[in-house]
């Protein structure tokens, strides 16, 4: 059973999927909960509290999601190279149907999002930092890789197996290179500018019905399902993964 902070932080969510953070009410955000308006105030102090906690866990949320996305990867047989695009795929789909990730990539906050805040969470000070959550996502996905281990009864991949301690550097300068060539695709998306839309969001500051599978996976912490349930889905994800995949593996092959 969820914790009254979970149920809030659920309802809050909830809430910024059906409107801008700033009509977001505290009291129906308790009602959703099926807490009091008093509870929600002990726990997170205020309504920047609030925000500022549901930004942390959509981040931290997102970091997660890009190791299991890696270990995924791994459990199909991707090479690193192939794994690093597995994490890159992660980030454009989830910042294309989470308006807080996105913003906490791009470093653009607005109406529609909680502002981020020095607040408790696994990745301190990472939401409010566009250069330092880059950094955080490539060692997420480095870790994933270690930990993941070679697929069992595997042969040793193309383009070089997983990394022991002397490649680690190599292997993070590869990743950061190769998701921050991912990163120019949620700054700038290839046709993001279309006939009567109003920027990425639309005219009406919607996100489109894409927004609830990610919302879910967030709270259960199944990112990896999050992604498959838009496997095959027509996303524009194939030019930039592909990019990705061919940097990092360039680069991994001048080691």
């Amino acid at each position: 059973m969820p914790t009254a902070r979970e149920s809030l932080l659920r309802a809050a969510h909830a809430a910024l999927r059906a409107r801008p953070w700033t009509a977001v009410r505290m009291v129906d955000v308790a009602a959703s909960a099926g807490v009091s308006r008093q509870t929600l105030y002990n726990e997170f102090g205020s309504k920047e509290g609030l925000g500022a906690a549901l930004v942390g866990r959509l981040v931290d949320d997102f970091l997660d999601g890009a190791a299991h996305a890696v270990s995924e990867a791994v459990g199909r047989g991707a090479d690193p190279a192939g794994c690093c695009a597995a994490a890159a795929r992660w980030m454009l789909r989830t910042a294309r149907e989470e308006p807080v990730v996105r913003a906490a990539l791009t470093g653009c906050w607005g109406a529609r999002t909680p502002l981020p805040a020095a607040c408790p969470v696994r990745s301190p000070g990472a939401a409010g930092q566009p250069a330092l959550l880059a950094a955080l996502l490539r060692d997420r996905a480095v870790s994933g890789l270690e930990a993941a281990g070679p697929p069992p009864g595997a042969p040793p991949p193309a383009g070089g197996g997983l990394p022991g301690e002397a490649e680690r550097p190599g292997l993070e300068f590869a990743y950061e290179v190769g998701l921050r060539l991912a990163l120019s695709y949620v700054v700038a998306p290839p046709g993001a500018v279309r006939d009567g839309a109003d920027g990425p969001e639309g005219p009406d500051g919607g996100t489109g019905a894409g927004d609830a599978a990610v919302a879910d996976g967030a709270f259960r912490g199944d990112g990896a399902d999050g992604a498959a349930a838009t496997e095959g889905a027509d996303v524009p994800d194939g030019e930039p993964c592909g990019r990705v995949d061919e940097t990092v593996r360039a680069l991994l092959g001048r080691r």
